[in-house]
């Protein structure tokens, strides 16, 4: 039964991408508004990495925990630039200009979303439940995502049938990472804490390279406000969760 409702919230923490692909039409020239959105979500994860992701009793096992985020930074690092060379580097830019490569954006997007998803799978086979505090900050960055990439999808020439068929595979995909992280916390437990740590630098990393940056660019100076909101909200819910 874990296992498939590991399956289940994987693909729920994605599902909010529709939500994002659908305010792409009335909000396509909302920029400011949808900066201030994602750097609400920037400030959900910022939580999520501080609260969920790097423990307070993790931190004893020194070395190795500083390894794990350390390669999971260094992986998306290279990964992210593979992708932005072969074409995605819009795929969270409110305002593209450019016409990227369709299939570099949906493999960037994929490169966001695994982490998070493989995590939700980690904690349910670690606790036996899920995280609300973490779903809600996938869930609520995933929002700003899937309006973005949306909005550089068609730019680059793509219909709505095909975007919202590389949001379904990206769903399915996360869904899968969630199993995938289930089964890795629950056929190896002692190890979860890596895993952890692995997918948290793969997470900040992502922060500081592509949403936060573009957040403040069209949303201004509020963001900073709103991203300490968002930080808030999540760090709320990890105390009530």
């Amino acid at each position: 039964m874990d296992a498939l409702t590991a399956l289940f919230w994987g693909a729920f923490s994605s599902a909010s991408l529709f939500i994002g692909a659908w305010m792409a039409g009335p909000m396509a020239k909302a920029h400011r508004l949808t900066g201030l959105i994602m750097g609400f979500g920037a400030g959900t994860l910022l939580s999520a990495v501080a609260y969920e992701l790097v423990p307070e009793s993790s931190l004893g096992n020194g070395p190795g925990f500083a390894f794990g985020f350390a390669a999971g930074a260094l992986t998306y690092f290279v990964g992210d630039h593979l992708v932005d060379k072969s074409g995605g580097a819009d795929r969270v830019d409110i305002d593209p200009d450019t016409q990227g490569s369709g299939m570099a954006m949906f493999l960037g997007a994929l490169l966001d979303g695994i982490p998070e998803a493989f995590i939700l799978g980690l904690t349910i086979a670690s606790g036996g439940a899920i995280s609300v505090a973490f779903l809600t900050a996938v869930f609520v960055s995933n929002i700003p995502q899937g309006l973005a990439g949306t909005v550089s999808l068609k730019t680059a020439g793509y219909r709505d049938r095909s975007v919202w068929r590389m949001w379904t595979l990206l769903t399915v995909a996360a869904a899968l990472a969630s199993l995938v992280g289930y089964l890795a916390g629950d056929l190896v437990p002692h190890q979860g804490i890596y895993a952890e740590a692995f997918a948290g630098g793969a997470v900040l990393t992502m922060l500081a390279d592509s949403m936060m940056p573009e957040a403040f660019e069209h949303g201004g100076r509020l963001v900073g406000l709103v991203t300490v909101l968002g930080y808030l909200v999540a760090a709320t819910l990890t105390v009530f969760d």
